[in-house]
């Protein structure tokens, strides 16, 4: 029987949570195991981590008790929610509750709720500076978390709030990778103006936290920013260039072009450039690269993701 120390892992089939889990168990010498928490236990990602050795089990964030039983005998767990599956603030706020309560009842000694600043309390709901959103939001993705922070303290449960950054997989993944203009050259869209942009690989994120649960104590109560790098637009043109071999030009486009384009989120997303765009110093400052090295040393910078992964990039 191990006697190591069982971290539950919420999302462990997504981008935050499976990094986490690769990270617990590829190392074969740490404190600790991995408890994937998963919707589907069958589904080919969740069979991957069992093949690495996690304890895979069925939990939902729509039902409190499958999670209550997914936490219980765990030393800690990583709490995130899923805003891009619903578009719903109410929803992430029903979901955080339910860790957070799950998190006291099994009497955890250490969580990490991945979270984001609540916008609003630098652009108030009556600041015509960026529109309000679905009636009481400034970036509804940002703002649905961190206005339940909260949560995780009342209860006090012994938590580390982590600040993450823009995933570079969403060059992948988004829709936000390079694409042809009506010249046919490669022109990278940000509404970000010379400003930078703090961004990370997803994996690097999973990293970090395994980092955060091994220093343990010393960072409960604490709010940890992580970033693999901070660049400007123009910057991370200059580096798809480089590694895809074909010119790519930076096209800084204004937050409501950006708000317009029409796809599901957009108002929200051009909202939240907007927010990084305007308060450079408050966003990128917290998330220092240097602290997420700290607790991942082999975190990748932009060019050391892009020679990795420039061949998934859809160019079309």
């Amino acid at each position: 029987m191990s006697d190591k120390k069982i971290i539950s892992v919420v999302g462990a089939t997504g981008a935050q949570g499976g990094g986490l889990v690769r990270a617990i168990m590829n190392d074969k010498d740490g404190p600790f195991t991995a408890r994937a928490l998963t919707r589907d236990v069958n589904s080919d990602k969740a069979k991957t981590l069992a093949a690495l050795g996690a304890e895979v089990v069925e939990a939902d964030l729509h039902d409190p008790q499958s999670l209550n039983r997914a936490f219980a005998g765990a030393h800690g767990a990583y709490c995130v929610t899923f805003f891009w599956e619903h578009f719903s603030p109410d929803k992430e706020g029903v979901h955080a509750h339910a860790m957070a309560q799950a998190a006291k009842e099994a009497g955890l000694a250490h969580v990490i709720w991945s979270t984001f600043e609540d916008t609003r309390k630098l652009v108030p709901l009556d600041d015509d500076r960026m529109p309000t959103l679905m009636e009481k939001y400034k970036v509804p993705h940002f703002d649905s978390k961190g206005q339940v922070d909260h949560l995780f303290t009342d209860l006090r449960v012994p938590t580390t709030f982590l600040l993450t950054s823009f995933y570079w997989d969403n060059l992948i993944h988004f829709g936000m990778g390079p694409k042809p203009g009506p010249d046919g050259k490669l022109a990278f869209t940000l509404p970000m103006d010379d400003k930078k942009l703090p961004g990370i690989a997803a994996e690097d994120i999973g990293k970090c936290a395994y980092g955060i649960f091994l220093k343990g104590d010393e960072l409960v109560k604490k709010t940890i920013g992580i970033s693999g790098e901070q660049l400007t637009g123009a910057q991370m043109a200059s580096a798809l260039t480089k590694a895809l071999g074909r010119d790519v030009q930076y096209n800084a486009i204004p937050p409501d072009v950006y708000r317009g384009l029409g796809f599901p989120g957009a108002a929200d997303l051009g909202n939240m450039f907007q927010y990084k765009r305007d308060f450079q110093e408050e966003f990128c400052g917290p998330r220092d690269p240097e602290m997420a090295r700290s607790l991942n040393p082999s975190l990748q910078t932009f060019e050391e993701w892009l020679s990795k992964n420039k061949e998934r990039i859809p160019l079309e």
